[in-house]
Order: structure tokens, then sequence, then C-alpha cells
């Protein structure tokens, strides 16, 4: 398989796209194409002696940037190395897309030019979330800050999908994040997206509150992108503060010092569980082809883990197992 990597997208572009290109290449023996300035990729390349058994650079010479209005992909950065990296993907001369630029672009791009699985009424943004003895999905991180209740059930639906044929997971538990476990909590939408995901073709599992999340007690947490962003940062700067604090534990004086000596290897294991260069990058998922959308300071490493991803998404047939379940809702109704 193809996959095509936007190489000016990110804080550590060209650099990290290349080398994490050339290392899942390494790794899982994918195709790769590279879009962007054609002289200064193959400088790179050259400068940092990078070998590549199957690579591809298509040129071109705009970027679109963070501040830039995500909607300019269409128009006046439609020839930005994202905007012909998904160009490429819906055409079918790759198989799957990888960025580290603009969230909102890449919603966009995947939404606009790629475009939805047929009724899908929104893509939305999914990630998998560190826990205690594995890891659990949330969805939506803030593709959609506004939603109505179908659209939830479709994100309940595409996360089983992924679950399923991705992950492994034979029934994935999927929940509702609200503010309590009975069913009569929330507003309008939890209430309407509670009776809609009880008829899904998935393993529902009710209410979950949010103190319960980080405990992995389901395989996927479903949300509105609003609040799905706020639990999603929440998250990270609680786990960022909480190790800042044990540092600061650990270094208070010799003994502490020799403590944190000793429990180094299992400090290390937590951290790096908890490290989201690990993980790859988040899912669109709705749309016609598998879409990455890595971190804005993505290294090297996560670019690997985030081609993986598309690798394993792409092997997965994600895309079709979503179709079947949307179909037999469909029918139902």
């Amino acid at each position: 398989m193809k996959i095509v990597i936007d190489a000016f997208g990110g804080d550590n572009a060209p650099a990290a796209p290349i080398e994490g290109a050339a290392l899942a290449q390494k790794e899982l023996g994918v195709g790769i194409i590279l879009t962007g300035d054609e002289k200064l990729i193959k400088n790179y390349i050259s400068e940092n002696n990078i070998h590549f058994d199957d690579l591809r650079i298509v040129h071109t010479e705009d970027v679109i940037s963070m501040h830039d209005e995500p909607t300019s992909l269409l128009k006046a950065h439609k020839n930005s190395s994202m905007a012909v990296a998904f160009s490429l993907l819906s055409e079918g001369e790759a198989d799957a897309f990888v960025s580290a630029g603009s969230t909102g672009a890449v919603v966009v791009g995947g939404t606009l030019i790629v475009k939805r699985i047929k009724g899908v009424k929104r893509p939305a943004l999914a990630s998998m979330i560190p826990s205690p003895d594995s890891s659990y999905m949330l969805m939506d991180m803030g593709a959609n800050a506004e939603c109505r209740p179908e659209m939830l059930q479709q994100f309940g639906i595409m996360a089983s999908a992924y679950l399923k044929n991705v992950e492994g997971r034979e029934n994935p538990k999927i929940g509702l994040l609200n503010i309590g476990t009975e069913d009569t909590k929330g507003g309008e939408l939890q209430k309407e997206a509670y009776a809609l995901l009880q008829k899904a073709p998935i393993n529902f599992v009710g209410n979950v509150e949010s103190r319960e999340m980080p405990k992995g007690i389901c395989d996927a947490v479903i949300t509105d992108g609003f609040t799905g962003n706020v639990a999603l940062k929440l998250i990270e700067g609680t786990a960022s503060t909480l190790f800042k604090m044990l540092k600061g534990v650990f270094y208070k004086n010799i003994i502490t010092t020799l403590a944190a000596g000793i429990l180094k290897k299992d400090l290390y294991g937590i951290k790096s569980k908890m490290d989201s260069s690990e993980v790859g990058g988040a899912l669109l998922l709705g749309v016609k082809k598998p879409v990455i959308k890595a971190h804005g300071n993505s290294d090297a490493k996560a670019i690997k883990n985030a081609v993986r991803q598309a690798k394993y998404f792409y092997d997965g047939r994600v895309i079709e197992s979503i179709s079947e379940g949307l179909e037999a809702i469909a029918e139902e109704a």
C-alpha cells in the first residue's frame, strides 16, 4: 500500500515527516508519497543520508499554516502540500493520509476532498487514550462543536468498527459521556443520543461519568466535539502537571532522590505509556479513506507511529465495517 504524507505539515516539518516516513517504510514496508517542495525534500534526504526503497515526491510550493482559515484549503491553498496530498488520496493514488498540520484543515480536506462515507452525517476525530490496563477511545475530540443525537449514534458505530477491526476487541463497550449514569441525566442531546445508541448494532453500556473515563471502564467514550476537546485537554494537562509534581517530590532531598533512582524504570514506563507520540495521531472517522491527524509537534517517532496507525486502519477494512453498521440502522429506521 501507499501512504501520502504532508511533508510540510506540523511544527517540525519537513524533518519529522521525512525521517518518520523513512522509519515507517523500513519497519512496515509501505510505499511513501511526500508532498511539498521537492528541492527542499531531496536536499534534506541527501544531507542526512536518509534511505527510501519506495518514494515518490509530488512538488508543491504552498503550505497551509495553523493560522490560515481551514476552508482556505479548498481555494486559496488548493496547491498546498496538504491539499495536494488529499487530492492524491481522493484520486486513488494513495491508500491513506498522514499530516501533522492544521486540524481544521485536515477535517475540511477529509470531509470535502476525500468526502464522507455514504450515510455519515459528520466525520469525527477520535484517539486512543491510555488507561491503567489498556486504552480507550475518545470521540469526538473537536471536529464538531455542536452535534445532533443521530451524529452521536453514528460516532458509536464508527468507534465500535475501528475497535473491532484494528484494536482486535471482540465486543467493544461503548459509553456516552454524561454527568451521571442514569438514563435520565443530561440535556436533550444526551437523552436522545442515549435512546439512539441503545438501538444501534453495538455494545452500548450506558452513560459514563468523566471521573470514570481514565479508569478505562469502557472501550470508547462518545461525546460532542466541544465536550470531547475540553475533556482531552484536561486529561493532557492533568497528566503533565502530575509528572511535574512527582518530579518536585523526588528531587526534594537526597533521600527522595535515591528513591527516584530505584523507581526510575517504572516511572519512565508510566511516562512512556502517556506519551502521545507512541499513539501516532487522531483518526478522522467517517470519510472514505483512512486519514490520520498527527500532533502538531510530532517528531519522527510520532510520524512513524501515525503511518503504522494508517496502515492498520487500511488493513482492518474499517470503512467497510462502518458502512455495514450504518446500513443496519437505516434498515431498522
